[in-house]
């Protein structure tokens, strides 16, 4: 008996990739890559990301492949007795996946588990002066990043996003890009880079466009840019993300460095789908 559950958990290890070496582990990836999308799979995607039939046939299939290894290496828990269903799991993963089309070979490589609630949901807020707790609060969420191994969902407002298009707000690219800003331990908006060299200049252009968006807030300006991103360098880079994914063209008009800054590391330029 004790035999079989190693036997199981060493399965369950190997299919998450978790013991793979790497280049068995590139393999078995690429072999999920090469398998036939189904077509079922490909309807829910077009009805529920939007710019899906305006990225190219090869983006397509890109993202067709990513998706396949996302949904094979991730578990969805459903909470508050939701029922995850197939188009709960492939609207949630085109959108993350878009993140993933620059080809840097990683998979969100520390979350395991994707938890998706019907609605907004309440969590617990603590708030400490050093050692001591302040206060505790619940707080209503729609989504939120663990730099351990989870990440939190709304399922009505991951559809409203996905209708909603164009307005800037995305729940999924949201989360996610903490998902990537995390990836070396902290959340401080700057997620791994290909060169050391690209970090001072990820530092410069975040820092001046964090810093006019905070004083556009402060002066009531509208901005391309949801003033949520305000709230540090973090959120600042998530909603950056947001915005251009979802308003490529007033991103580039108002942020032009920025754009071009996320179009080299994201390696897409969304302008295409407009």
């Amino acid at each position: 008996m004790f035999e079989t559950i190693i036997f199981c958990l060493i399965i369950g290890l190997i299919v998450t990739g978790i013991l793979f070496h790497p280049i068995c582990l590139k393999r078995h990836r690429d072999r999920l890559k090469s398998r036939l999308f189904p077509p079922l799979w490909k309807a829910i995607i077009e009805n529920n990301l939007p710019i899906y039939s305006q990225l190219s046939p090869s983006d397509r299939q890109r993202l067709q492949g990513y998706i396949q290894v996302f949904l094979a290496e991730k578990q969805f828990i459903g909470c508050n007795g939701l029922q995850v269903t197939e188009e709960m799991k492939l609207s949630i993963a085109a959108v993350a996946c878009l993140l993933l089309l620059n080809e840097r070979g990683e998979y969100f490589p520390k979350l395991r588990s994707i938890l998706i609630y019907p609605s907004t949901y309440f969590a617990t807020e603590t708030t400490r002066n050093g050692n001591y707790i302040v206060e505790e609060k619940r707080v209503a969420r729609l989504g939120e990043s663990w730099t351990n191994d989870q990440l939190v969902l709304s399922w009505e407002q991951v559809q409203h996003d996905t209708r909603n298009w164009q307005d800037g707000h995305n729940v999924v690219l949201h989360e996610f890009t903490h998902q990537l800003d995390q990836e070396d331990g902290k959340a401080e908006g700057v997620p791994i880079l290909p060169r050391r060299s690209d970090y001072p200049i990820w530092s410069q252009v975040m820092t001046e466009a964090y810093q006019q968006l905070c004083q556009d807030a402060q002066r009531g300006v509208k901005t391309a840019m949801d003033s949520y991103g305000t709230t540090n360098p973090a959120e600042f880079f998530a909603v950056a993300t947001e915005t251009f994914f979802e308003k490529p063209r007033q991103l580039q008009q108002q942020h032009p460095a920025l754009y071009q800054m996320l179009q080299n590391y994201y390696q897409i330029n969304p302008m295409q789908w407009i």
